[in-house]
């Protein structure tokens, strides 16, 4: 999952703040080990695969789109590792279980069953009785119309605005509430599916996807390749493919599948450069399905179909380094995944650092380096405010805690600058010789940091004595503050970009005179990123004027400046905040500017007025995490209750108001002229 998705900073702060748990004492000498000799169990799911483990799902399952319900059979094929085990356990979370049966495979009877108590971030564990050598159970179920791992959206609420929408979101622990299994990362399934949807709309999932499908209502799927239970993935849709390349093609909505294919047809390029730097692509064919705008996330990683975002569709490619990350996603999290979410770092941070080095393969150091740059950029933001100092680390105790609480740019960015450092230490050629041998050997299988410890001590610290040192590795690990030698990245483009800043801001020089015609993406997100929090009217005013920002295509910097604006009170954007915060459902997008809307009262106001017409097009977990934000008190710019000012002699026009003069009539996730993507 691309970090892009992660929580915005406050947010993420409430999110800390409301966990008792201490933080873990940072490293000794003797920390890897540690590492390795935890226990196989997962604190996230109630599965006991000592007893039994997932070897292979089949599914059968009805689309019910009026009732928003899935409804059949999940068979699940076991393996015994206990020949006395009576009981097998799986995940659930508000699932509707009508019948269990369970035995082999040609012989499956009625079995008994109990659901145990709800756990808030687990769910039920659904506990079933196993007869002497049954290596099989048939569960027959529906899901609720809540569904976390589910997102219903009327016609409306799509690009086309003709066909209700599915689509499933799985990460972390949100298989359990679509399918009941053994939702760990640390078991690997194979699966197989037939889905039923209405005749008119088409069924796609992270398996192999029949490319010519004639819309029956009727589909079948098979995934060979062995996956863990958060890559399960399925979309309905009134969807259209259109290849980009041998192996790789993009599904979308009519509307969005002309712009989508040519904003991504680098996407075999991308995929041949990174089978040279990183071995075979294992896993046949990768498609795109460019999903309806309220997917919270950049991208997800699903195998053989990444998930992805509108928002990222710019026109101009600014943003494909999504596709470079979800691809890279290929080798580290697919084909070799944390064992448990912990180690989220050895997906994300792994991927992070291919990602980079796949963008600079194709586009060049420049560019890669303004992505550096920024991501770096953000993991300081991130570390300034986190309170604690485990969630700093690598390694962080998860134990009673969302998983979800830890996807921050901790992993992401600080797991990459590990890599970058251990890179430049051992030389370009070097390293990826050893990242590739990790992806090799590790194929198919589920990994700790103990794991990753080990293999790197073996084939680079131990074979190349006095270059990296083991008390280095652990200070990584488990120290709370960054390591003095960091390789922070510095970007030339960024250089130049502060020179025009600061005569812009000491009024030695003209917004239209700061040469940035030139200024990619990335430039003016750093731009917007490092302008002062106060600016003034004057200022704001010949932004806009001269570069039209409150109406960039770009969401990326659309968001930025949005958020920019509303801090300084710029009356212009009201109505496009209004727009944009129905039109995007990303969370990276909506977040950042619900939080700078809840710092008064007056904004308050107007987020949740938009927020009472946005939030049925927003994911579940989008919606959570709003009205987090919506419920917080009101805080001023240094964190302190907000005090209600003395009226003013002409009191100022509410943001809402504003807006509501200004605006035209909207729906939730309206499709923007040419692309259904947004601004």
């Amino acid at each position: 999952m691309i970090r892009l998705f992660h929580l915005s900073l406050p947010l993420l702060l409430s999110l800390l703040a409301a966990c008792s748990l201490q933080a873990v004492t940072p490293s000794s000498p003797t920390a890897p080990a540690r590492i390795a000799a935890e226990t196989l169990g997962d604190p996230h799911s109630y599965a006991e695969p000592e007893a039994f483990r997932t070897r292979h799902l089949s599914l059968d399952l009805r689309v019910d789109v009026q009732r928003r319900v899935l409804s059949g059979t999940a068979e699940l094929q076991l393996q015994r590792m206990d020949a006395k085990a009576g009981t097998l356990v799986l995940d659930t979370r508000d699932l509707e279980i009508a019948a269990v049966e369970a035995g082999t495979a040609n012989a499956l009877r009625a079995t008994t069953y109990t659901l145990g108590p709800r756990d808030a971030v687990l769910g039920r564990p659904l506990r079933i009785a196993m007869p002497a050598g049954a290596d099989r159970v048939r569960i027959r179920y529906a899901t609720r119309p809540e569904a976390s791992g589910l997102q219903w959206l009327n016609a409306a609420q799509t690009a086309d605005r003709k066909l209700p929408f599915l689509f499933t979101q799985s990460q972390t622990i949100h298989a359990r509430s679509w399918i009941p299994l053994q939702d760990t990362p640390q078991l690997r399934i194979t699966y197989d599916a037939r889905i039923r949807t209405p005749k008119n709309l088409l069924a796609v999932m992270s398996a192999e996807n029949d490319l010519q499908a004639r819309r029956t209502g009727d589909y079948r799927f098979r995934m060979p390749q062995p996956v863990p239970s958060y890559l399960l993935a399925l979309a309905v849709g009134d969807l259209q493919f259109r290849a980009l390349g041998p192996r790789t093609g993009i599904y979308a909505e009519r509307s969005v599948l002309a712009a989508a294919a040519a904003e991504f047809s680098d996407t075999e390029k991308m995929l041949a450069r990174s089978e040279a730097l990183y071995g075979p692509y294992r896993w046949g064919r990768y498609d795109l399905l460019i999903l309806p705008p309220s997917f919270p996330y950049g991208g997800m990683e699903n195998p053989r179909l990444t998930f992805a975002s509108p928002s990222v569709i710019a026109g101009d490619k600014s943003l494909v380094s999504l596709v470079a990350h979800e691809l890279a996603h290929s080798w580290s999290g697919n084909l070799v995944t944390n064992a448990v979410w912990r180690d989220f770092w050895l997906n994300e941070g792994f991927t992070n650092h291919l990602s980079f080095r796949i963008m600079e393969e194709l586009y060049g150091r420049d560019r890669a380096q303004q992505e550096r740059t920024l991501a770096a950029n953000d993991l300081k933001d991130t570390l300034a405010v986190l309170t604690r100092d485990d969630d700093k680390t690598l390694a962080p105790d998860l134990n009673g805690r969302d998983p979800s609480d830890y996807v921050t740019d901790v992993p992401y960015e600080r797991g990459a600058l590990f890599l970058a450092y251990l890179e430049q230490k051992y030389g370009r050629t070097r390293f990826d010789a050893f990242l590739r041998g990790w992806f090799d050997r590790h194929a198919f299988t589920a990994v700790r940091s103990g794991d990753f410890v080990a293999y790197l001590d073996r084939e680079l610290l131990s074979k190349y004595p006095g270059v990296v040192s083991l008390a280095k590795v652990n200070e990584w690990l488990y120290q709370p503050r960054m390591p003095a030698d960091t390789p922070w990245p510095v970007s030339d483009a960024f250089k130049r970009v502060e020179r025009a800043r600061d005569a812009w801001l000491a009024g030695k020089l003209a917004a239209d005179r700061m040469g940035t015609a030139s200024w990619s993406p990335a430039q003016w997100r750093y731009f917007l990123d490092t302008l002062p929090a106060t600016l003034s009217l004057d200022q704001l005013t010949d932004l806009d004027e001269g570069f039209g920002l409150t109406h960039t295509g770009n969401a990326v910097v659309a968001a930025r400046w949005l958020r920019l604006a509303l801090a300084n009170d710029y009356p212009p954007v009201y109505p496009a905040v209004d727009a944009f915060l129905n039109r995007h459902g990303r969370m990276l997008l909506i977040t950042p500017i619900y939080e700078q809307l809840a710092r008064s009262e007056d904004g308050l106001e107007f987020a949740r007025e938009i927020y009472d017409v946005a939030r049925t097009a927003y994911h579940p977990i989008a919606r959570e995490a709003v009205e987090k934000i919506l419920a917080a008190p009101v805080v001023d710019h240094a964190g302190t209750p907000a005090v209600e000012a003395e009226p003013a002699t002409a009191p100022k026009r509410r943001p809402a108001d504003i807006a509501k003069s200004l605006r035209p009539a909207r729906h939730p996730f309206q499709r923007a002229d040419g692309v259904g993507t947004g601004d």
